[in-house]
């Protein structure tokens, strides 16, 4: 996300000014009051829906909602904590969007199903393939653009799952707006493709809370081989693997540290190679900013989940490095062609019952800053 393009929370302007209206009857004053004050059971699903508000040069103003239900499957707080988030938006200049995420688990956790669907028509800087890339973008790239990857996992023993995966992804409507007269070359795919793959996975997973991990480990090697035979239109495979460590330093701090790499190999098209940035790993980086067919990052986060203090029980800290590096082969990956972010945020307890902060994080690299308004952590 591009310093300029700045998320507003409508809901925290809403409670604000709601709360001090008494006498405003309806459901508006009933929804406000049930947040600021959250009486349910800490077994009762839960449900947050709030207007959100940005800015870009290349699309203007950007209007959306954002959605948050969680819950227990059948109501057992032992079960662990399952969620759908969701998110819809619409541009001044008609670029509009749906994005949609779960992390669900049925009845002693037997069936864990994570995955994400998106769907969107909306520009994208393209700087170029490899860690070298012009640090200034040579085109924008107008598209429109599907995806829908999940993953079907089961408990075959203790806290180890494994499953089907697949995922699909096609782009169309690809439009290259190059900055510049002088013609350059354009990347594999760039005039649209479609690729279904399908795979492998394999976690080992003992959080109980995914949005706000106390401690625990999550770990997540999967294999996804897209080919012409199932109705991709290149041929290629992608190896990802995920590390998570969360220690608790006390009954408020903790300690959270993430390792990731993907891995392709093929003819990889250009939306599909690995990207460096966004709002999980390498935060204050582009999402795309740097992209490559191997990709390997790393990220230290520092968490007061609340504060030590005796006048709140609901705002928190954070603080947080990461380091990345890309390459055309994982043999090239260099150490000393590393990308550095870091940053910091403010959390806000938004579900006491069930430990979920909603976070504004502003995170920094050489060329860019950051800012990042999600429910639950980064990872």
């Amino acid at each position: 996300m591009k310093k300029s393009n700045l998320v507003f929370l409508f809901l925290v302007v809403s409670i604000s000014v709601f709360a001090q209206k008494e006498n405003r009857p309806g459901y508006i004053k009933r929804y406000i009051n049930n947040l600021i004050n959250d009486t349910s059971e800490s077994s009762e699903p839960q449900f947050i829906f709030y207007p959100t508000l940005a800015y870009a040069p290349e699309t203007s103003w950007e209007f959306g909602f954002s959605g948050l239900f969680v819950y227990y499957a059948k109501k057992d707080t032992s079960n662990r904590l399952s969620e759908i988030s969701g998110f819809t938006f619409f541009t001044l200049t008609r670029q509009y969007g749906l994005w949609i995420e779960n992390a669900l688990y049925t009845d002693k956790d037997k069936w864990f199903i994570l995955g994400k669907s998106k769907f969107q028509s909306y520009p994208l800087e393209y700087h170029g393939i490899g860690i070298n890339a012009s640090k200034e973008h040579i085109a924008v790239v107008d598209a429109i653009s599907l995806q829908v990857k999940q993953r079907l996992l089961r408990k075959v023993w203790g806290n180890f799952y494994m499953g089907p995966e697949f995922d699909f992804q096609q782009l169309s409507s690809v439009n290259f707006k190059l900055n510049k007269t002088d013609s350059i070359p354009l990347p594999l795919g760039n005039r649209g493709s479609a690729n279904l793959g399908a795979g492998l996975g394999l976690v080992y997973d003992t959080r109980h809370n995914v949005l706000n991990v106390r401690h625990g480990v999550y770990s997540e090697l999967a294999y996804i081989n897209y080919n012409k035979g199932i109705g991709s239109q290149f041929d290629f495979s992608t190896v990802t693997a995920d590390l998570r460590l969360y220690k608790s330093i006390n009954k408020r701090d903790v300690l959270a540290f993430q390792a990731f790499g993907q891995f392709n190999k093929g003819t990889v098209p250009f939306n599909q190679l690995a990207l460096m940035g966004g709002e999980n790993i390498m935060r204050g980086c582009y999402l795309g900013r740097f992209r490559d067919k191997n990709l390997v990052a790393t990220q230290l986060e520092y968490r007061m989940l609340p504060l030590p203090f005796k006048f709140t029980k609901r705002w928190g800290l954070s603080g947080f490095i990461a380091a990345g590096t890309i390459a055309d082969k994982a043999i090239n990956l260099n150490i000393n062609k590393t990308i550095v972010a870091g940053g910091g945020g403010i959390r806000f307890l938004l579900f006491p019952k069930k430990d979920v902060f909603t976070r504004l994080d502003v995170a920094f690299t050489r060329e860019s800053t950051g800012i990042y308004i999600f429910i639950g952590e980064a990872f």
